[in-house]
């Protein structure tokens, strides 16, 4: 069966920045190819384009992931029905205790301040629910309380197909979040989601240097014979070329989200839809570490994106031997000579040149032209609308 696999590599400069930063306020780095790269986790660019998702589509095909899981049901439970505001909080948490045998309970210590109102019940760790899920517990939640009663609730849930009826609530109508990323049931792995996107840790294509910006703030009231500042502090930061890289399997999307909800909907419009989704928040997004300190907001030189029938493949081995300084300064020319060169030797040397593979080129300026080779140039929406349209021609009509 042939799989359709998306490839996106990404070159992106960014300014004097501390994106990610360790548990000391240094930017995150690692050593590559001998030498010291600026490095940005996988989970931050993940972060921020899970953040960009509701800037693109609407809330409800969204999800939410949080340990306050039934304080986020409780709400939608309201929704429903203003009249269990009293009993919301329990109910959600009995639904939730049924639905993924999960432990739903009120810590020990209570917020700061706070001595009147009990805290609520939280789970032990982050639970990723979309928000249809959460609708549809609400719903169960509403109809075996009869009227808010705790006691017929735990009675309704007693009964096994009820019981089967809120799991099955929770493994359908995933998210475009949670069908992309996947999620973790500790105490259930029959809920579990496998991933259908892979995320890369963002590396430089240089070598790079952590700088420390010293600083000082004048106390706005002071008098000019009151000498010092008053407040003085220094923040570590670097610059960078970055290599960034995703891949997506758009069958493991498409089984995540099912088929389409709509009538007359094609059956690959929810994975084509989300495939685009992701292309253009992965692409657009930007970790907000430091971002009010250094105004860092860059958009991406360069954008190539493959669609394979075989496997993902990075392109990060072209900058094993980092990139050296241009004559002129700057490694983003470089960076594209590189990979110009790299590409279509690598898919030769593996026979990985077919006619069903697919690349489209999006940059930006004359340093990356040497990339023009690779495919086909595109602004960003054609590119986007390209692929969803490839994606439905590969998913076909039948599935």
């Amino acid at each position: 069966m042939t799989r359709t696999i998306l490839d996106i590599h990404i070159l992106q400069t960014v300014p004097p920045s501390n994106l990610n930063r360790d548990d000391t306020g240094t930017p995150k780095s690692a050593f590559y190819g001998g030498v010291r790269r600026a490095r940005v986790s996988s989970q931050a660019w993940k972060r921020a384009t899970r953040q960009e998702f509701r800037k693109i589509l609407p809330a409800e095909e969204l999800g939410v992931r949080t340990k306050k899981v039934a304080e986020a049901l409780a709400e939608r439970i309201i929704l429903q029905d203003k009249t269990l505001q009293a009993t919301a909080t329990a109910l959600a948490t009995e639904t939730l205790k049924t639905a993924t045998g999960s432990a739903i309970e009120t810590p020990t210590r209570r917020a700061k301040n706070d001595d009147t109102e009990p805290a609520a019940p939280t789970s032990k760790y982050l639970m990723f629910l979309s928000v249809r899920q959460l609708d549809a517990l609400a719903a169960l939640a509403i109809e075996g309380s009869a009227g808010g009663n705790l006691d017929a609730l735990k009675e309704h849930f007693k009964n096994k197909a009820n019981k089967a009826r809120a799991r099955q609530a929770v493994d359908a109508q995933h998210s475009v979040d949670i069908a992309l990323f996947g999620r973790m049931v500790a105490d259930s792995s029959d809920l579990n989601v496998d991933a259908a996107t892979q995320v890369a840790h963002a590396l430089s294509v240089h070598r790079s240097d952590i700088e420390s910006d010293y600083y000082t703030a004048v106390d706005d009231l002071n008098r000019e014979d009151e000498p010092g500042a008053g407040m003085i502090g220094s923040i570590d930061f670097n610059s960078a070329t970055l290599y960034r890289y995703a891949s997506l399997d758009v069958d493991e999307l498409h089984r995540n989200l099912g088929l389409g909800l709509k009538d007359g909907q094609k059956p690959s419009t929810p994975a084509a839809k989300a495939t685009g989704a992701f292309l253009q928040a992965f692409i657009t997004s930007l970790p907000t570490g430091k971002i009010n300190t250094f105004g860092n907001h860059t958009l991406p030189a360069a954008v190539i994106v493959k669609i394979r029938d075989r496997w993902p493949i990075s392109f990060v081995g072209a900058f094993e031997e980092p990139i050296p300084k241009s004559p002129e300064g700057g490694f983003l020319r470089g960076s594209c000579t590189r990979l110009a060169d790299y590409v279509p030797e690598l898919e030769q040397q593996y026979g990985l040149t077919s006619t069903e593979d697919t690349c489209w080129v999006f940059r930006v300026g004359e340093a990356t032209e040497a990339l023009a080779k690779l495919g086909t140039r595109v602004p960003l929406q054609t590119l986007i609308s390209e692929v969803q349209e490839t994606v439905v021609n590969r998913l076909g009509p039948s599935t």
